[in-house]
C-alpha cells in the first residue's frame, strides 16, 4: 500500500505551469528516486508534498488523507538548498527542529548525540553553523531531518558537498531507514546514486511525468542493447560500424567504449570484428541502457 500518492497535482506561478496533473505514488520500506532536468518541476512538487505550498488542481494524500500541518510532524525533509540558521549553534539549531516536531527535548538529545556520533562531529555541536564546512552543514541538515524518526523521507540532493567515506556512511544511513520500513524520496541528478539506491523511479519533464516504475521494470522495458567493451588498442574497428550506422556511441575513451546497438545489427558482428583484428578483448557484454541514457533519451524524447 502506497502512504504517498500524488493524484493529477498541477501548480502555478502565474502563467507558468510549474507541474502538471503529476501523478505518482511512493511505498514505505521502498526507495523512490525523483529525477528530472532542471526546471522540470521536481522541487515544485516536493514543496506540496511537504505542504509548503498547495496544488492548485489535484491532490497529494499521505495515509490516504490530504497533507496538512499534521502530516509535516512525520516527515523529515533535507531541502537541496542551505536552510541553516548561520549564527545559531548546531546543538541549540538541532533541539529547536526537533521541537518543531514534537520530539521531547531529553529524547532529542539522546539522539542529537548519537547521530553527532554516528558522523564523527560531536565537538561541532556547540559552534555556530557559519563555522562550519559546506559538507559538515549538509550533515548537520540530514541530522535534522532524521532526529524525530519521519515516516517519510525527502532528500533533495543529499550527497552535496561530502566526501566519499561521508557519503557512503549517508548510503548506509538511508538504507537502515528503507530496512526499517520508511518511505523514502531521493531527488537527485546524479543517475548511478539513483541506480545504487532506488527501487523505484519517477521521471518527470516540463512539470509532466515520462517514466514511473519499478528500476529494474523499466531499465528491462528498454531491451538489451547496449554493448560495453574493454579492449587493448585504439578502437579504430569500430569506425566502420559507426559509419554505417550499425552502432550509436554513448561514451568512448582509452580502451573502454559504450555504445547502442541498433535493432538491423547483430552485436556477434562487432565481437568478430574485434577477433578477426586480433584484438585483446577484456568485456563485452550487451547489457541494459543505464539509467544516465534512458534519462537522456527520455527527456530529449519530450
Amino acid at each position: 500500500m502506497s502512504v504517498l500518492s500524488i493524484r493529477g497535482a498541477t501548480k502555478r506561478y502565474g502563467k507558468v505551469t510549474a507541474v502538471n496533473e503529476v501523478s505518482f505514488d511512493a511505498k514505505p520500506g521502498r526507495i523512490l528516486g525523483f529525477l528530472g532536468p532542471n526546471g522540470a518541476g521536481k522541487t515544485s512538487t516536493i514543496r506540496m508534498i511537504a505542504d509548503i505550498t498547495a496544488p492548485d488542481e489535484g491532490e497529494v494524500l499521505f495515509d490516504g488523507r490530504p497533507v496538512g500541518p499534521w502530516s509535516q510532524k512525520v516527515m523529515g525533509y533535507l531541502p537541496e538548498e542551505r536552510g541553516l540558521y548561520r549564527k545559531l549553534k548546531v546543538s541549540s539549531q538541532l533541539l529547536y527542529l526537533a521541537a518543531l516536531k514534537g520530539v521531547p527535548r531529553a529524547e532529542a538529545k539522546q539522539k542529537m548525540q548519537y547521530w553527532a556520533r554516528r558522523f564523527g562531529m560531536e565537538r561541532w555541536l556547540s559552534h555556530k553553523t557559519q563555522e562550519l564546512s559546506k559538507g559538515m552543514q549538509q550533515k548537520v541538515q540530514f541530522i535534522a531531518a532524521i532526529l524525530p524518526e519521519p515516516r517519510l523521507l525527502i532528500l533533495d540532493e543529499p550527497f552535496g558537498g561530502l566526501d566519499p567515506i561521508n557519503s557512503e556512511l549517508l548510503r548506509e544511513i538511508i538504507r537502515e531507514f528503507k530496512e526499517a520500513g520508511r518511505t523514502i524520496l531521493f531527488a537527485s541528478h546524479r543517475m548511478e546514486q539513483v541506480e545504487q539506491l532506488c527501487d523505484d523511479i519517477c521521471l518527470i519533464a516540463r512539470g509532466k511525468v515520462l517514466v514511473h516504475g519499478g528500476l529494474r521494470e523499466v531499465k528491462a522495458s528498454y531491451g538489451r542493447n547496449t554493448l560495453l567493451l574493454d579492449f587493448a588498442g585504439d578502437g579504430t574497428f569500430l569506425a566502420p560500424f559507426e559509419r554505417a550506422g550499425a552502432i550509436e556511441i554513448k561514451t568512448r575513451s582509452a580502451h573502454r567504449a559504450e555504445m547502442r546497438v541498433r535493432d538491423t545489427t547483430a552485436p556477434r558482428a562487432i565481437l568478430e570484428a574485434m577477433l578477426d583484428q586480433a584484438i585483446q578483448v577484456y568485456r563485452y557484454e550487451l547489457a541494459e541502457p543505464s539509467l544516465a541514457e534512458i534519462f537522456i533519451s527520455e527527456v530529449e524524447r519530450s
